[in-house]
């Protein structure tokens, strides 16, 4: 089979970083069309800085970077610099990249590039908050019915929420947005706290990593060693999860995944539950199927498909 053409949108992060090394070490899977960066959690200028430097890093510095919307639709930003740190990818250090972000905005790319491909041959992969695909949405209507499948981490059921009591941080830092995404009527994949919780970088997963031995091995030892601090203090966790791998490692061996196809709605009106992902897990509601829910993962099997493909960088 010919690879999956995706667009990555994205707000490195440490565990976005991975997520894209991923990708780009698996072109028989996967061609990554383009990056585009979006503020969440950090700016808009860290995101899009980050991206180029992971795509440097990853010595694949042919793939454009495009920078997006720096603040939801409808709020003020919220970031994550007590997570990721100051500059989003604290933990390694990486040289400032060399590339130049690609002229234009992230969303005409999105859009351009979707009306430029076959209709349902693009994936288009969110890792972050959801502001450039719904703005891509609004802005040209008709790429929509274009897209092949959103791809996207985001919200929880069971685990509920990680920057509020009830939301998850992509979905809260722009709720409108993922309302817009959710109605859309597109085929949509969720890989949510309840499944990236379960992807844990445990101390022997990072040794296996730094044994690779190379740039990347080492830098992603590092940037976990960084991200899990936060993590073990605040779940008391064996390590940190490693959240937005997920959505590349879908695209690459879906096997490892398990889900329900369920209703999920986005709550954006009420200030204690903004930003939460009402899913209809148990069938109670006669609200039509929009997302598969993910709900379980094979860790092992996960940390093996990382392990193998970030050799390859």
């Amino acid at each position: 089979m010919a690879p999956r053409k995706i667009i990555i949108d994205t707000d490195p992060g440490q565990d976005d970083a991975v997520a894209i090394l991923l990708a780009l070490a698996s072109p028989a899977e996967i061609e990554v069309l383009g990056i585009t960066a979006v503020a969440g959690n950090v700016p808009l200028e860290l995101t899009a800085k980050n991206a180029r430097i992971v795509c440097e890093l990853a010595g694949h510095t042919e793939i454009p970077v495009y920078a997006g919307c720096d603040r939801p639709l409808n709020r003020p930003l919220i970031t994550a610099e007590h997570v990721h740190g100051k500059t989003g990818l604290d933990g390694p250090n990486l040289p400032d990249p060399q590339m130049q972000l690609t002229e234009g905005h992230a969303v005409d790319f999105i859009i351009d590039t979707l009306r430029a491909h076959e209709p349902g041959t693009v994936t288009l992969c969110p890792l972050g908050p959801l502001t450039n695909i719904a703005t891509a949405f609004q802005k040209a209507p008709d790429v929509v019915d274009r897209v092949q499948e959103i791809v996207l981490m985001g919200g929880a059921y069971f685990e509920v929420g990680n920057i509020t009591p009830t939301a998850e941080f992509n979905i809260h830092v722009d709720p409108e947005a993922a309302d817009i995404v959710f109605k859309s009527g597109k085929q949509i994949v969720v890989m949510p706290l309840d499944v990236t919780h379960k992807a844990l970088v445990t101390q022997s997963r990072n040794d296996a990593f730094r044994a690779i031995g190379s740039k990347v091995g080492i830098a992603v030892a590092e940037m976990t060693d960084f991200f899990e601090r936060f993590d073990k203090e605040k779940y008391g966790s064996a390590g940190a999860p490693l959240h937005d791998p997920c959505v590349t490692a879908y695209l690459i061996r879906p096997e490892l995944f398990k889900g329900r196809h369920v209703n999920v709605e986005i709550e954006t009106q009420s200030e204690l539950t903004l930003g939460m992902t009402v899913a209809d897990w148990w069938g109670v509601t006669d609200r039509p199927p929009n997302a598969m829910f993910m709900g379980d993962l094979d860790a092992d099997g996960f940390f093996a498909l990382l392990k193998d493909r970030l050799a390859q960088l």
